[in-house]
C-alpha cells in the first residue's frame, strides 16, 4: 500500500483566492492534483495547455512528481506586460523632467 501525501491547489482570483487541501498517492503529478481538486470544473477559464502552474512559486511542468505538503499553484495570464509598463512610466518621468527644467529656466 502506497503512503499519502497531503498537497494544497491554489488558484488566485482578483478578489479570493480558492484553496484545496487533497490527500493523494505518493507518485501523484502536480497535473493529477490540479484534476483532482475540481477547479478545472469550477473555473473554466482554467487551460492547463495555456495557464502556467508552479510549486510555491517556482514554475513547474504538470507532469512534476509532487511531495507531502507542496502547494500547487496555478496562474493566471497577465493582463499587462510589467515591462512594458515600467518602460511607459520610465518615458514618463523623463518627459516629466524635461519639462520641468524648462520652465525652472
Amino acid at each position: 500500500m502506497s503512503e499519502a501525501i497531503s498537497v494544497q491547489v491554489v488558484y488566485a482570483l482578483p478578489g479570493r483566492q480558492e484553496l484545496i487541501q487533497l490527500k493523494l498517492p505518493e507518485g501523484s503529478t502536480l497535473q493529477q492534483a490540479i484534476e483532482a481538486s475540481g477547479l478545472l470544473q469550477r473555473f473554466p477559464d482554467i487551460d492547463l495547455a495555456k495557464n502556467k502552474v508552479g510549486i510555491y512559486g517556482k514554475l513547474s511542468r504538470l507532469d512534476t512528481v509532487l511531495r507531502d505538503r507542496d502547494r500547487v499553484e496555478i496562474y493566471r495570464p497577465l493582463i499587462a506586460d510589467p515591462k512594458e509598463i515600467r518602460r511607459k512610466r520610465a518615458e514618463e518621468g523623463k518627459a516629466m523632467k524635461k519639462g520641468g527644467g524648462e520652465a525652472q529656466s
